[in-house]
């Protein structure tokens, strides 16, 4: 029986982090091949408590907690999978709650060396009870604010470019490196790119699920995506060619408003041209999100889902133009 770390960065996570370890004592993988290993960059709030807490009840857990003193993402995964003894890696989030079929199929799929990374189904639920909460996590699992990834969506097995997560041979790290400490946001695009660029596969077996917490707030939603677009132009100058239409058009959109904009000031009707165009892509949005969800959607859903896509679309779209303006050293 293959021994499985589970690495998963941690900062100010005391809502979430104790959702995750349930989420794997109920593992059907036997629990004495599994350790968990949570990287913390110094968290402020009770993670440290819950965690502490957590490994009392959870005696059967092997529970070790690492200090990460770069408090990134990256330099989180690095620390872990150098800390780790098991032969499988397993890359979790501290807002994620997998599936208790999660580690068994991925490690499963490994064994059957289908690929050199599997992943799966990616659901987000909403991390509050509010209407606002309920609509971001709609609006991010949404294609208008996720596009076409087929982990967001598909039921149907198949080699993709990326997973979320995802699940590894130690041996993959020897080959082609550890994660970049560079990119503190799309760290996994740019490993998972780098696994093809040397000629292995990216499976997405949608039998492996995990629930994602999404932000509660539409402030956090906006410092996430735009960490997402700043990131994104980091990642693009070493990969350009990975650049997707679905990544391409939001930027292009919110520029194509800027410049109208700009332009209403010396040209008059433009502001008729830039009206039209916003209030058509509202109604898109308010039909598209109708139509997705089956009419489950009551009035005062299908105004605040609209302001959660307009802040992934505009936040992502000014932290990539930011980014790639000014080029600023990281």
């Amino acid at each position: 029986m293959n021994l499985v770390s589970v690495v998963v960065p941690c900062y100010n996570e005391e809502k979430h982090i104790g959702k995750l370890l349930n989420a794997l004592i109920e593992q059907t993988y036997p629990l004495e091949s599994i350790e968990v290993l949570i990287i913390d960059g110094k968290s402020s709030d009770k993670t440290i408590e819950v965690i502490d807490q957590k490994s009392q009840e959870l005696k059967q857990l092997n529970i070790r907690i690492i200090q990460n003193p770069k408090k990134n993402i990256p330099a989180a995964l690095n620390l872990g999978i150098k800390a780790s003894t098991g032969e499988i890696i397993i890359r979790m989030d501290a807002h994620s709650i997998p599936d208790p079929e999660y580690i068994r199929i991925a490690v499963e799929d490994l064994e059957k060396k289908i690929a050199a990374n599997v992943g799966g189904k990616w659901i987000i639920i909403p991390g509050g009870d509010t209407r606002k909460a309920v609509c971001i996590s709609k609006a991010a699992a949404h294609p208008f604010g996720a596009g076409d990834a087929k982990y967001r969506y598909s039921d149907n097995p198949d080699f993709v470019d990326t997973v979320p997560y995802g699940a590894f041979y130690r041996s993959l790290f020897d080959q082609i490196g550890l994660f970049n400490e560079n990119l503190l946001a799309n760290e996994d695009y740019e490993f998972n790119t780098r696994i093809r660029e040397a000629g292995l596969q990216i499976y997405f077996d949608p039998r492996i699920k995990t629930n994602y917490v999404a932000r509660g707030t539409y402030s956090d939603l906006a410092r996430q995506y735009w960490r997402y677009g700043y990131w994104k132009v980091k990642m693009l100058r070493s990969f350009p060619h990975t650049l997707r239409w679905r990544q391409a058009i939001p930027p292009i959109f919110v520029a194509g408003l800027l410049l109208l904009l700009i332009l209403t000031f010396f040209i008059p009707f433009v502001a008729y041209l830039l009206g039209f165009i916003f209030i058509t892509y509202l109604i898109v949005l308010i039909i598209g999100s109708f139509i997705f969800y089956k009419r489950k959607l009551d009035f005062l859903s299908l105004i605040e889902m609209p302001i959660a896509f307009i802040i992934i679309h505009f936040s992502w779209s000014f932290g990539f133009w930011y980014s790639l303006l000014f080029r600023i050293k990281d």
